[in-house]
């Protein structure tokens, strides 16, 4: 298993990449979800979404090309990592990827390979690929870039009782509980998954690796089953995993332009859904992170 050694490790590569991101209240969006929200702006990312922080830990240490595969935020992050590496990246994506993504991917140098129709046929196609295959999710060193992302957010906001954390491969909640454990043992750490791609909740319910529909419009929580790395981490760290609708995330959205002046895609506001879904599971003072901003056009319209 990680520790925080790992997250401190990350910490000090990261220092010469990226600034810390802000987080702060909007009393408005306070006043809807009735508690102190405590919003961190993993948005304000270059490329838009938190993924980056651990694509640029694992490929400080790598010396090869890299593969991999992802609908979005996870593709970006590698190609913008091996941009700044020197690295070649070839990023296989869906054959209905967004094309807002797919250009944003090859703007910043990767390769991109379309293929099937989902995450597990984009994965089997990417192992046939020569260079290191990068997995989305079970990479200790993705999870420990990931984790600075809580080690900002609690040291700068001690008090907080929650922190609620989207799920797509769990790389996120298993960064914020084992740093929550360390840094602010009475927090609960909640994770949040679409009600139409709960492999990852399955999994952690389960206590094994599991395999389910994927039918979810949110593409950061398209995920068709659990990955062992952060569900091992999940399974030690977190209080409890909830599922929310797409319907209910797209409200999220719009409360988050709204009352927070904050642009989100999906996964982005996925914690903000379940703070006003399970209010009986929220502390006083909650903090979600709005892990990207990459919503495409048909999000924005919606």
């Amino acid at each position: 298993m990680l520790t925080m050694r790992d997250v401190l490790l990350a910490r000090r590569v990261l220092a010469g990449h990226l600034p810390p991101t802000p987080s702060w209240s909007y009393p408005l969006l306070d006043a809807a979800a009735g508690r102190r929200v405590v919003v961190k702006h993993e948005n304000a990312q270059p490329t838009g979404a938190f993924k980056v922080r651990g694509a640029l830990n694992l490929l400080a240490d790598l010396d090869e090309d890299v593969v991999t595969y992802s609908t979005g935020n996870h593709a970006r992050a590698i190609a913008y990592a091996a941009r700044e590496y020197g690295r070649k990246a070839t990023i296989v994506m869906p054959e209905h990827a967004a094309e807002l993504k797919v250009s944003a991917v090859e703007a910043l140098g990767a390769t991109v390979i379309r293929h099937g129709t989902n995450m597990g046929d984009a994965e089997e196609f990417a192992r046939t690929l020569p260079g290191r295959l990068v997995s989305p999710g079970d990479e200790p060193a993705l999870i420990a870039g990931v984790a600075t992302v809580y080690a900002e957010l609690l040291e700068r906001h001690p008090e907080l009782d929650t922190v609620v954390v989207p799920v797509g491969s769990g790389t996120g909640a298993a960064a914020a509980g084992l740093v929550a454990a360390a840094l602010a043992p009475g927090c609960r750490v909640i994770g949040v998954q679409s009600q139409a791609a709960p492999a990852a909740h399955d999994s952690w319910r389960s206590g094994g690796c599991v395999r389910r529909d994927n039918t979810t419009r949110v593409d950061g929580l398209a995920t068709g089953r659990g990955f062992a790395a952060p569900q091992e981490l999940m399974r030690a760290h977190l209080a409890d995993f909830v599922l929310v609708g797409d319907e209910a995330i797209d409200e999220a959205r719009r409360l988050l332009a709204r009352l927070a002046c904050t642009q989100a895609e999906g996964a982005g506001a996925a914690a903000l859904a379940a703070v006003l879904a399970r209010p009986d599971l929220m502390g006083a003072s909650v903090a979600v992170v709005v892990t990207g901003a990459n919503a495409t056009e048909l999000e924005l319209a919606r």
